[in-house]
C-alpha cells in the first residue's frame, strides 16, 4: 500500500478533478453517505461524478456520471489513458480503476466529485487526490491486517483522508482519539456529530441541526435502516461546509433524500415472503443488520443466506445477528478467499446460535432452498459479503443502479 504509484501517473496524466471534491471514509456508511451526496447536488441541477467500490454485477457501477454507470466505451477510454501514461510504473487493480475514472471525471465537465474511500484512507489510492470536504462515517474493527488491531490504529488511518485547513466531518459518535489527535495536528477543520453538528427524530420526520443553522420537517431517507440518519446528517454537515460554492435548497435535500438509493444497503425488496440484501459484512454491519430486522417487524421465521471470506471476523459477524435467524443457509463463495461451509457452520454454533443449518456451493443455491422453505409470513436476509448479495441480485434481476422511486414507507 501506498501514494506513490499512483501520484507518479496521475503527473504523468496531468489530471486535474473539477472542485469540489468530496471524500468519504470510514467502516461502514461510506456507500449510502455518497449516495445521498450525489442524490442531492443532483436535485439541485449539479452536474456529479461518483466513484465508488466494490461493484455488485458489473464494473461499470463504479463510476457515475451524472447518476448513470459509466458506459464501456468511455471505461476503456479511461483505462487507455491510463495504460499509455504509466510507463513501466505497477500499479494494482484498485489504483488502476481510480486513475481512469478520475481522468473520465476530468474530461466531463462536472460541477462536484464524490469518491468513496477504498481501504483505510491515508494509503488507499483516492487519497492520491485531495479533498475539499472528507467525512468520515464509522470507524469500527475491520480489515485489520492492513490497518491494525484497534480502533485507535484503524481511526489514524482513516483521518489520513483530512487535509490542512479544510472540512473534516466525523459522524461516528465516539471517534477514536487518534482520529481527533490527527485532525488537530494538521490543522483541518474538525466537525463533530453530537457536539457540531447533529439529528432528532419522530416516527414520520428528523430534523438537521448544524453550524450554520437547521434544517426542519425532513422526510426520513429512502433508503431503509438505523444508521442513514446519521449519515445524512453527516452529509449536510459537508453540504453546510461547502455552501458557497455549492449552495443547496430545502427542495433539493428532500428531493434527493426521496430518491437516494444505495443497492445491497439493507434493500427491502418487494413481495412476499420479504428479501432482504445487505452486504454487512463486519461485526458494527451486522449488529446494524440485526437492529434492522427487529424495526421491520414481525416475521414467523427469518432464513438467513450466508457467505463470506475467510479473512473476516465470521464469528463476530454471527454472534451480531444470530438472535434474528431461525434458520442458516450457508454458502460458498467464489476464489480463493471464500470460507468454506464447515468454516461458517464452526462460527454459527459458536456464536450461540442453536439455528438449523444446511450448506450450499452457492448464494443462489442457498437462496433457492430458502425460497422454497419461507412461507408467506416468513422473511429472507442476504448477507455478509458483497459476493452473496451480487449473486442473489442475479437470480433475482434486481438491478445494482438506479434511483428509489419513492421515500421509505
Amino acid at each position: 500500500m501506498g501514494l506513490e504509484r499512483v501520484a507518479k501517473v496521475r503527473e504523468a496524466m496531468g489530471i486535474s478533478l473539477p472542485r469540489p471534491v468530496i471524500s468519504v471514509g470510514g467502516t461502514n456508511g461510506k456507500g449510502s453517505t455518497c449516495a445521498l451526496l450525489e442524490a442531492i447536488l443532483r436535485a439541485e441541477g449539479y452536474r456529479v461524478g461518483l466513484y465508488t467500490s466494490p461493484h455488485l454485477l458489473a464494473y461499470n457501477e463504479r463510476v457515475r456520471l451524472d447518476g448513470a454507470p459509466a458506459g464501456d466505451a468511455l471505461l476503456a477510454s479511461g483505462f487507455e489513458a491510463v495504460e499509455r501514461a504509466r510507463g513501466d510504473t505497477p500499479l494494482t487493480y484498485f489504483e488502476y480503476g481510480t486513475l481512469a475514472a478520475a481522468r473520465i471525471f476530468a474530461d466531463s465537465g462536472l460541477d462536484a466529485v464524490v469518491l468513496e474511500v477504498g481501504l483505510g484512507g491515508r494509503l488507499d489510492a483516492v487519497n492520491a487526490f485531495d479533498a475539499d470536504c472528507a467525512i468520515v462515517t464509522s470507524v469500527g474493527i475491520d480489515h485489520v491486517e492492513y490497518l491494525g488491531p484497534d480502533r485507535e490504529s484503524i481511526g489514524a488511518e482513516k483521518a489520513g483522508i483530512f487535509r490542512p485547513g479544510s472540512p473534516a466531518i466525523c459522524a461516528d459518535p465516539e471517534p477514536p482519539r487518534s482520529l481527533l489527535a490527527h485532525a488537530r495536528a494538521i490543522g483541518a477543520q474538525l466537525r463533530l456529530i453530537g457536539t457540531d453538528f447533529g439529528y432528532s427524530a419522530t416516527r414520520q420526520q428528523w430534523r438537521y441541526r448544524g453550524r450554520y443553522g437547521a434544517r426542519a420537517g425532513l422526510a426520513p431517507p429512502a433508503m431503509r435502516g438505523a444508521k442513514q440518519l446519521a449519515n445524512a446528517a453527516a452529509c449536510l454537515a459537508a453540504l453546510d461546509e461547502l455552501r458557497e460554492r455549492l449552495p443547496v435548497s430545502m427542495q433539493a435535500v428532500r428531493v434527493g433524500l426521496a430518491r437516494a438509493h444505495a443497492p445491497g444497503r439493507f434493500q427491502v425488496l418487494p413481495g412476499r415472503p420479504a428479501v432482504v440484501l445487505d452486504v454487512a459484512h463486519n461485526p458494527e454491519a451486522a449488529a446494524a443488520l440485526s437492529e434492522n430486522l427487529l424495526d421491520m417487524g414481525f416475521f414467523t421465521d427469518t432464513c438467513a443466506v450466508f457467505g463470506k471470506l475467510a479473512d473476516k471476523d465470521i464469528e463476530g459477524v454471527c454472534r451480531a445477528v444470530q438472535p434474528r435467524i431461525s434458520a442458516w443457509f450457508t454458502a460458498r463463495l467464489a476464489g480463493p478467499r471464500a470460507a468454506g461451509t464447515a468454516a461458517l457452520e464452526r462460527a454459527i454454533r459458536a456464536s450461540g446460535s442453536a439455528a438449523v443449518i444446511a450448506a450450499f456451493d452457492s448464494p443462489r443455491e442457498a437462496l433457492a432452498a430458502a425460497r422454497r422453505r419461507a412461507g408467506e409470513g416468513d422473511r429472507i436476509v442476504v448477507f455478509g459479503s458483497f459476493l452473496t448479495v451480487a449473486d442473489a441480485m442475479a437470480v433475482l434481476d434486481v438491478h445494482a443502479q438506479g434511483e428509489a422511486q419513492s421515500a421509505k414507507g
